[in-house]
């Protein structure tokens, strides 16, 4: 029963991820919110993450929030389950979510991630909210399945290009492609 709570708490992070995303992070009737405006500052910036501090904030308030209606429909042991899987899951989420933007390998799973999420920054916004799993994206309509991620010259990321050459890796080639500036 214990794992059945975590798991159930980590599944209620994947579904929160996805709320918070799609309708706190780009919904404009929504994004005056704090999370909305870091998101923003996200998107223009490429290589912006709110700080540490902030996130550490969340995951205490989400916890707090959380632990007195999980122990008072679950109990004190599955309660705090639930709590932790939650909880948990969101770091995983925010260390996952870092490791897209910043650092090129982390096997098949992280490789597909990268490029779900980077469909949404790079094609459509308003598609692949899930960074961590495409299930909420399948259920509510916004799955898109990513060709080639032609992400803009000004947003790159550094392990995306050769330093020497400033053009994509070889081996990332049939993944991405560099959308250059225009020259004036």
């Amino acid at each position: 029963m214990i794992l059945f709570a975590l798991l159930l708490g980590a599944a209620g992070w994947s579904f929160a991820e996805y709320c918070i995303h799609r309708w706190l992070g780009h919904d404009r009737r929504f994004t005056g919110n704090p999370f909305g405006k870091e998101h923003i500052a996200h998107h223009g910036k490429g290589d912006y993450f709110a700080s540490s501090f902030k996130k550490l904030g969340v995951a205490v308030a989400a916890a707090a929030l959380l632990i007195g209606p999980a122990v008072l429909v679950a109990g004190p042991t599955l309660g705090a389950a639930f709590v932790f899987g939650f909880v948990s899951f969101y770091g995983y989420y925010e260390l996952l979510h870092r490791l897209e933007h910043v650092w090129e390998g982390f096997g098949a799973y992280g490789r597909w991630a990268r490029r779900h999420h980077f469909h949404h920054h790079f094609h459509n916004p308003a598609a692949n909210h899930g960074v961590t799993s495409p299930i909420w994206d399948h259920v509510f309509g916004t799955y898109e399945e990513p060709s080639v991620i032609a992400v803009p010259e000004k947003l790159k990321m550094r392990w995306l290009v050769d330093p020497t050459t400033g053009d994509i890796h070889e081996h990332l080639e049939g993944s991405y492609s560099l959308r250059r500036s225009r020259a004036a």
